[in-house]
């Protein structure tokens, strides 16, 4: 029997005074009314209604259960407010977990932009190039810069980012520079070998697609480290723009290559598939959308 259902009908067959009205109220037929009346007066094992061909009234105990009934169908209502009232203003706690190197140069300020708007919410940072388990360990969001695979988590993307070759002014002027991606067999890479390609590097240019395993002296999870040992001289690193950007702006970095493009990553935020995403979950999203790059539904599920 459906309890709640037998008792939002009850109580509206005793306001009402009748059947076809309370029908009409709750959007039931009356039949379906009478069912509710009937399956609830059988599990009680007595009779809450006097009936008539055009009017209900309540028995004496039907009057004590309607009294009742009320008072309860009433705490249902300031439940159901309370959360629709908590899903409405994000508060409370929420984790998210980013990689290091976006979260120390890009994730700053907008952190401060987002806590300025949502007073209310407290934030909890876990930076991290390590492949976390948003499950396992708590994260509400997860951002990841990477190439995705499939699972049962969801990824929404944030913006796209692009990757460039980079070597200093002194590692070029002592190995040359390449003009093709061949040439890179010659030269010392700094890689990052924590994505689903390895240490290969793809490449693209008008002579079609080229993929290259040059021969590495480091190998590393998080791309500053890369971007720094690469303007130290000591090899060419495939880097993202946000992070490789300052260096070839002061000379310390060049771009090599500039025909070719190496396949964009993304900023991806993960989540757990839920039937309602909480608010702070899904405001906090949108915000890193606008404030990151334009909507971009992927549908991708990944680890």
């Amino acid at each position: 029997m459906d309890k709640l259902g037998s008792l939002r009908a009850f109580v509206k067959v005793v306001e009402s005074g009748s059947f076809a009205e309370a029908g009409r109220q709750l959007r039931l037929s009356r039949s379906a009314i009478s069912k509710y009346v009937a399956d609830l007066e059988e599990s009680l094992g007595v009779q809450l209604l006097n009936r008539t061909t055009r009017h209900a009234s309540p028995t004496e105990n039907g009057q004590r259960y309607f009294e009742r009934a009320v008072v309860i169908l009433s705490e249902i209502e300031a439940a159901d407010q309370a959360v629709t009232q908590a899903q409405s203003a994000p508060r409370g706690l929420l984790r998210v977990n980013a990689p290091m190197s976006f979260g120390t140069m890009r994730l700053g300020p907008a952190l401060a932009d987002f806590m300025a708007r949502y007073g209310e919410l407290q934030l909890q940072i876990v930076l991290s190039d390590d492949l976390l388990d948003p499950v396992q360990d708590g994260f509400d969001v997860t951002l990841r810069i990477a190439e995705l695979e499939s699972s049962s988590l969801i990824a929404r993307k944030i913006m796209p980012v692009a990757r460039m070759i980079c070597g200093s002014p002194d590692y070029l002027a002592r190995h040359g520079t390449p003009r093709h991606p061949q040439d890179l067999r010659g030269h010392t890479s700094l890689t990052y070998g924590f994505l689903l390609t390895g240490n290969q590097w793809k490449l693209s240019g008008s002579d079609g697609d080229h993929w290259i395993q040059p021969a590495w002296s480091l190998c590393v999870n998080n791309a500053e480290v890369l971007r720094d040992v690469a303007i130290k001289g000591r090899g060419l690193a495939l880097l993202p723009e946000f992070i490789a950007a300052d260096a070839v702006r002061k000379g310390e970095l060049r771009v090599v290559l500039q025909d070719y493009s190496a396949p964009p990553l993304a900023l991806y935020a993960v989540y757990p598939p839920t039937r309602h995403l909480s608010v702070k979950v899904r405001l906090f999203i949108d915000f890193l959308v606008e404030r990151f790059g334009r909507e971009d539904e992927t549908g991708v599920r990944t680890r």
